[in-house]
C-alpha cells in the first residue's frame, strides 16, 4: 500500500513539473513582429537598394530595353514615382501592371519604404 502511494505521488509530481513548462504567455512565446521603419526613407539608403534587388534584373541596364521602363537611375525612378506607376505597380493596384511580373508582390515593408519616399517628394538624397 505505501508502495502505490509513493508511486502515485511521484506521477503526480511528474505531471506537474512537465506542465509547469508550458507558457502561457503570448508575448513570450509569439514575440510581436518587428514594425516596418520607414524613417530615413532615402533614395540612395533604401529606395535604390531594394529596387536593384527586386527589380533590376529586369528594369535596369541593357535588360531595361526590353521592358521598356528603367529604374536603375534615379531620374529614371522619379519619372516612374511622379506618374504613379512604381508605386501602383509595386502595390498591386488594379489599373496598373502588377510588378514584380510573374512573382509574389514585395513584402509590406518594402512597398511602405517606397511609398514613404515618394511621399515626402521623392528625393534625390
Amino acid at each position: 500500500m505505501k508502495h502505490k502511494f509513493l508511486l502515485v505521488l511521484m506521477i503526480g509530481l511528474a505531471v506537474l513539473s512537465f506542465s509547469s513548462c508550458y507558457y502561457d504567455k503570448a508575448d513570450i512565446v509569439y514575440p510581436p513582429a518587428t514594425a516596418c521603419d520607414t524613417t530615413g526613407a532615402t533614395f540612395t539608403a533604401k529606395v535604390l537598394p531594394l529596387l536593384n534587388s527586386k527589380c533590376n534584373l529586369c528594369h535596369g541596364g541593357t535588360a531595361a530595353a526590353g521592358a521598356g521602363i528603367k529604374l536603375d537611375t534615379y531620374a529614371a525612378v522619379k519619372i516612374q514615382a511622379g506618374n504613379g506607376k512604381l508605386v501602383g505597380s509595386i502595390a498591386h493596384t488594379a489599373g496598373f501592371k502588377p510588378m514584380p511580373q510573374g512573382t509574389a508582390q514585395l513584402p509590406a515593408c518594402e512597398i511602405a519604404v517606397i511609398k514613404a519616399w515618394v511621399n515626402a517628394g521623392a528625393l534625390n538624397n
